[in-house]
């Protein structure tokens, strides 16, 4: 089965404060339409990337507990880990590269939810590539 190329998967999000939630996410570039206000969201970025946030059943995500998470594959991994700096967005891992092959970082998201954030290490300019980064 042939696939388009402009293929793509969205993650739904379920959250306690889908507004706190869109407020976080307007933080890493993702926005929605000007009358975006109920209570299902459709965020997206200027490189197509979307999320849908809806709201968690009561009790269905607790923080401290959350099973959920999402990862975003983008080039602009330092900048918006520059974007998520500050206690703002909860604890920010600086960019790596990792032995399996990521230069990443990971973020709490709203009600706890684990944000990764990376591109694949080969892709990146060649300086700096030689070792991995603690």
């Amino acid at each position: 089965m042939d696939t388009p190329p402009d293929c793509r998967i969205s993650a739904i999000i379920p959250c306690n404060d889908i507004d706190a939630a869109e407020r976080w996410w307007n933080r890493l570039g993702f926005f929605g339409p000007a009358d975006g206000d109920g209570d299902y969201r459709i965020l997206s970025n200027r490189e197509g990337a979307a999320i849908h946030l809806q709201p968690a059943v009561p009790g269905w995500v607790v923080p401290g507990r959350n099973p959920f998470g999402v990862y975003l594959s983008t080039p602009h991994v330092d900048q918006l880990a520059q974007a998520a700096g500050g206690a703002v967005l909860g604890p920010v891992q600086a960019p790596r590269h990792t032995e399996w092959g990521m230069y990443e970082f990971a973020l709490n998201g709203p009600d706890d939810l684990l944000v990764r954030i990376g591109w694949p290490s080969r892709l990146l300019p060649a300086q700096g590539m030689d070792a991995l980064s603690p």
